[in-house]
């Protein structure tokens, strides 16, 4: 079994605070924030890669633009919908980490790993956004 203390710190981080917000949030205000995702103000962040920081602040940034992406999706209570337009910034967040540790590794195992979800992801991506082209009933209004 893995537990948290096995997992690297900046996925521990993100796990505890999700924990946290989910403990401190009744159900009724849990469902409220899920239906005002599109709600999120300011500009969002975004991601580049980059040696001028070091891979775990290059991490930390992908998971923070992911995050504010997945918050910032527009939900309209469509399951199908909702996961898609939930996990193109998801997906996002792996090609941005992908990129991340090529800037870094010199494993050519990790390299071609990093270099794969680099293509599938961003083919995910395509397909999730066709996907939402052919379904217009299923936008948000």
């Amino acid at each position: 079994m893995i537990t948290l203390r096995h997992l690297p710190k900046y996925i521990r981080n993100f796990a505890a605070i999700a924990m946290v917000i989910c403990a401190s949030q009744s159900p009724a205000a849990a469902a409220d924030m899920h239906h005002h995702h599109a709600t999120t103000s300011g500009a969002p962040p975004t991601f580049v890669a980059s040696t001028a920081k070091p891979y775990a602040a290059l991490v930390d940034d992908a998971m923070a633009v992911m995050s504010d992406g997945m918050q910032r999706a527009p939900m309209n209570n469509q399951p199908d919908h909702d996961f898609v337009t939930m996990m193109m910034p998801h997906h996002q967040g792996a090609i941005d980490m992908a990129k991340a540790l090529l800037l870094y590794s010199t494993d050519p195992a990790m390299r071609n790993l990093a270099q794969g979800i680099l293509t599938e992801q961003q083919n995910e991506i395509n397909l999730m956004k066709a996907w939402l082209e052919q379904h217009p009933a299923a936008k948000s209004h």
